[in-house]
């Protein structure tokens, strides 16, 4: 069996914890019956003897498989992984989506969409990144009553996404601790107009509106001081030709989109002017999670 999933920008600027989207950079894993349990990594992660052995993904699709299968079974998994590590761009809300769709479709139960969103609450509680994980495409999510509510809506060919990827992480769990315990009552407004705003555009297709409307004032300053360098790549990225410019999820990559002409020339200015960091074009996905028998 193999399946895959994107990985996804979450936030997009003012959609704290609520707007995500799917970008077809995606990790893929093959799981075989086998007489013994092993493990193949290659990719993002495979220098990191400890994902061997300490495996997110292996663990979630135990406490899942265990609970669907009478018998205890064995497995090769051999993952190719391209998203990047530690990075903003959902790793770990794919490895989530992924174990659990697998544990599903190795038994060949089928699982809807909804409920593996609401499984997956328990192991990743933000709906921005899991939500386009499965779904693909731009999503709006909430939470209600522990299950996950969300619109989606299909991104168009002709429209990139380029990525600048640091060459060092910035830690989510520290990066939430810098964020103001208290927000004022004009920021809030702020950031409600502008996420309304911007989930218009998406929805309208109106990109020329996207520059205004992904402005935020709740996280992305206080997340990017521990990384200055952000603040002039974002500023490249709106000086040539990116429809908007937003910390991908708590960071450290930074997320744009710009039109498909105008794709490799944004791209050979952030490597010009960011030689140490990555800096990936992609398409957007629309699948979201894929099992193939």
């Amino acid at each position: 069996m193999r399946i895959s999933v994107p990985a996804t920008s979450a936030n997009l600027g003012p959609g704290f914890d609520t707007l995500g989207i799917a970008l077809d950079i995606r990790n893929e894993v093959i799981i075989k019956p086998a007489k013994f349990h092993s493990v193949s990594l290659k990719g993002e992660g495979s220098n990191n003897p400890k994902l061997k052995d300490n495996n997110m993904f292996i663990s979630t699709f135990n406490d899942f498989h265990q609970n669907l299968c009478s018998q205890r079974q064995q497995f090769r998994f051999e993952f190719q992984n391209k998203v990047p590590l530690s990075r903003g761009l959902g790793s770990s809300s794919a490895v989530i989506i992924s174990a659990i769709a697998s544990a599903y479709a190795i038994e060949k139960i089928d699982i809807p969409s909804k409920k593996l969103l609401n499984l997956a609450l328990s192991y990743e509680s933000h709906p921005d990144n899991i939500t386009p994980a499965v779904m693909g495409g731009f999503t709006v999510a909430t939470i209600h009553d522990n299950e996950v509510f969300f619109i989606k809506k299909n991104m168009p060919k002709t429209l990139k996404a380029v990525v600048v990827i640091p060459n060092r992480p910035i830690s989510t769990n520290h990066s939430r601790k810098t964020l103001p315990f208290k927000y004022s009552k004009e920021d809030t407004i702020f950031n409600v107009s502008h996420s309304s705003l911007l989930t218009a555009a998406f929805m309208s297709e109106d990109w020329r509106m996207l520059k205004k409307a992904s402005k935020d004032r709740l996280h992305q300053y206080y997340r990017m001081k521990q990384m200055p360098e952000l603040f002039a790549v974002q500023k490249v990225a709106l000086r040539n030709g990116a429809l908007m410019s937003t910390l991908s999820g708590s960071g450290s990559t930074f997320f744009n989109i710009v039109y498909e002409k105008d794709a490799n020339r944004l791209v050979k200015k952030f490597e010009e002017n960011f030689p140490h960091f990555k800096v990936l074009q992609s398409d957007f996905d629309n699948d979201g999670v894929i099992v193939e028998d």
